[in-house]
């Protein structure tokens, strides 16, 4: 593989000690890596050389990670962004989503994961001109989400969902065919970060299921990740 032909990641942190170590590891991983120290400097290096995905810490000066991503998109710039971040709540999580990045992933973590994560999104955007955190209608496997009509269809039938079970599905169409822990769905969709067992998460799928006539042996939509989770299966596009 040549350089050019390798996908182009523009990492943003102001962690030299950070960018030092992760930017000749995900080279070593088949990417053609360029740093930047700051969001002011990584809209420049980004209105140059028009990376392929954009990998950004947060908290930074002169322009964080979240005002970053806000100016790419209010530009009509649709390069994929995934957010790295230390705050763990839920609402930064979502606002991360709302505001046009394509995937967040909490700090501390490891190398391999974020380099899954970056040919997971690199995949999702392939073809398409805008990231689905964008997009106003969602559709995969025969389901229509409207999410500012709150609707959703299976074939072109209205289906009924409690409002948690139409977040659990809305968030499992913007990031589809990845795998999505309990625990992080708790901590996105139900704003809970618990230390003790809780079937919520369970319940909302099994609502979903039975509203999209899946069968749990055998899912066209919703599937169990073994030890992991659940993902919706389906690939998605957005409108």
């Amino acid at each position: 593989m040549t350089a050019s032909d390798r996908p182009r990641v523009l990492l943003v942190d102001d962690e030299e000690a950070i960018t030092a170590t992760l930017a000749p590891f995900l080279e070593r991983c088949g990417f053609e890596v360029e740093v930047a120290a700051d969001g002011a400097r990584a809209l420049a290096a980004h209105a140059a050389r028009r990376p392929d995905i954009v990998v950004t810490d947060v908290m930074m000066p002169l322009l964080d990670g979240r005002e970053l991503v806000r100016r790419l998109r209010t530009a009509q710039e649709w390069t994929p962004v995934i957010l790295l971040t230390r705050i763990a709540e839920s609402f930064e999580r979502t606002a991360a989503l709302e505001e046009g990045a394509d995937d967040y992933l909490g700090k501390p973590f490891e190398p391999p994961e974020l380099v899954a994560r970056i040919r997971a999104v690199l995949r999702r955007s392939a073809g398409q001109a805008r990231p689905l955190a964008a997009m106003a209608e969602l559709t995969g496997g025969g389901v229509t989400l409207s999410r500012l009509a709150r609707t959703v269809h299976l074939d072109g039938v209205p289906v009924d969902l409690t409002p948690k079970a139409f977040a659990l599905l809305e968030h499992l169409m913007l990031v589809p065919q990845e795998a999505h822990s309990r625990e992080s769905l708790l901590e996105t969709v139900w704003g809970f970060d618990l230390a003790i067992p809780t079937r919520a998460v369970d319940h909302r799928i099994a609502e979903l299921r039975r509203a999209l006539g899946d069968d749990a042996s055998a899912p066209r939509h919703v599937e169990t990740v073994q030890g992991l989770g659940y993902r919706f299966v389906p690939q998605v596009r957005g409108a």
